[in-house]
């Protein structure tokens, strides 16, 4: 082969080359694309939402900005917001980061899981202006695929946000907020489970007060040789004064109007003279007689509870070999368990937001809250203590009488 042709032959196959490496290269879209290595959620329009909207498996909750700046929970009877856990879910937006363009493709995007998993930023007019689906996550490296709005588009941020779109979850379970060394005096009543609150007598309450958080507690009805338990007052307050919700029901509920019907009432007042009246109650646990089971004769009910009781009846008129009576059948009870614990909380200031929520639902609280409160007088009060006797109070250190000089005694004279 001549050299010429040589030299051509091998200039073709460098430009062939050469072709078909830009042909094949990567794309260098993803190193383009703007928003890679940007914050998922720009903080600036966090701050200009008026609605989050988390909607998965057809399940949706919707927060809301009232014109106070606090958070309502629409999805949930327009309770307050949970503010702290809405703040770490909308922190884990903006601190994360998009990772890379994962593909634009449409086939390879169908297999990345995109559903009906979105979290929206709405405006006060209902304009979106925050959208993003959320694919898998990533099986390696962590973080999770997403798509904003409706692009052909899948990128890979570094999320690990949990979607809760569980409604309730969303309320800000606290009811109140009032620290022991708040208050100024504490009203306990001691109407007991199965007194109605209406024929509560104040002369079963205690009351304990002081000037001071650092004075110590008093009652005018102390028992002699007694003083208050301090630390029995702390840990009443504590559960009164941190009340947490753990459900809520219709206040037309059976059980909330039984659990009036059994409730004690609290009132605790602050330095700053506000009061909150606390009414903390339940059904019962109940024992009934269980029906009797039919018999071979068919019968049941009343009939049967006669035989019960002729079967109970003493035969003192026995023949001998007569065959003795059975053994008498014992009444079979059944033990209905107390019914869930409610909590009714009226504030002294009429604008205080749980008056408001108060008419909405009836809060159910935790069951140790009720069975922890003390349940008798004696639990607040403690031995005093012994006064010292009336010899010990003589002081110790006075000095002791001194003693008078003697004159040196002189022998008796000789007679």
């Amino acid at each position: 082969m001549k050299l010429k042709t040589l030299i051509v032959c091998v200039v073709l196959l460098a430009v062939i080359s050469a072709a078909v490496y830009i042909a094949r290269r990567p794309a260098p879209a993803h190193r383009q694309d703007a928003r890679i290595g940007q914050p998922l959620l720009d903080r600036s329009v966090a701050e200009q939402a008026a609605k989050l909207k988390l909607s998965d498996q057809g399940k949706t909750v919707i927060l809301t900005r009232l014109s106070d700046g606090t958070w309502q929970d629409t999805s949930y009877y327009d309770l307050p917001a949970d503010f702290s856990k809405l703040s770490t879910f909308v922190g884990n937006l903006t601190d994360a980061k998009i990772d890379r363009l994962v593909t634009s493709n449409p086939e390879r995007i169908s297999r990345l899981e995109f559903k009906d998993t979105k979290i929206e930023l709405l405006n006060a007019a209902g304009k979106a202006l925050f959208s993003v689906t959320l694919g898998k996550n990533a099986e390696t490296g962590g973080g999770r695929f997403i798509r904003f709005d409706d692009e052909q588009k899948a990128y890979l941020a570094t999320l690990n946000a949990w979607m809760d779109t569980d409604a309730k979850s969303w309320a800000k379970a606290e009811l109140l907020d009032v620290k022991p060394d708040d208050v100024a005096k504490v009203e306990v009543g001691f109407a007991g489970e199965g007194a109605s609150t209406a024929k509560q007598s104040t002369a079963h309450d205690l009351v304990f007060s002081r000037a001071k958080k650092d004075e110590a507690w008093t009652c005018d009805q102390t028992p002699a040789h007694e003083k208050v338990k301090a630390e029995r007052i702390t840990s009443t307050l504590s559960s009164l004064g941190s009340l947490r919700f753990t459900d809520t029901n219709d206040p037309a509920d059976a059980n909330v109007a039984a659990a009036k019907a059994h409730e004690r009432v609290f009132k605790i007042t602050t330095f700053e003279g506000k009061t909150y009246t606390i009414a903390v109650g339940r059904k019962p646990e109940e024992k009934k007689l269980k029906a009797p089971a039919p018999t071979t004769d068919g019968k049941s009910g009343p009939a049967s509870l006669g035989k019960m009781a002729d079967l109970a009846k003493a035969d003192v008129n026995k023949k001998d070999g007569e065959k003795k009576a059975e053994k008498p059948l014992a009444p079979e009870f059944e033990t209905i368990p107390a019914g869930p614990v409610f909590a009714f909380i009226t504030s002294s200031d009429t604008s205080a937001p749980i008056n408001a929520m108060m008419q909405k639902r009836a809060f159910q609280v935790a069951e140790y809250v009720f069975t922890g409160l003390p349940q008798k007088r004696d639990e607040l009060f403690e031995p005093a203590p012994n006064p010292p006797k009336a010899e010990e109070t003589k002081s110790t250190s006075a000095a002791s009488p001194a003693l008078k000089p003697q004159p040196p005694k002189t022998p008796p004279a000789k007679k």
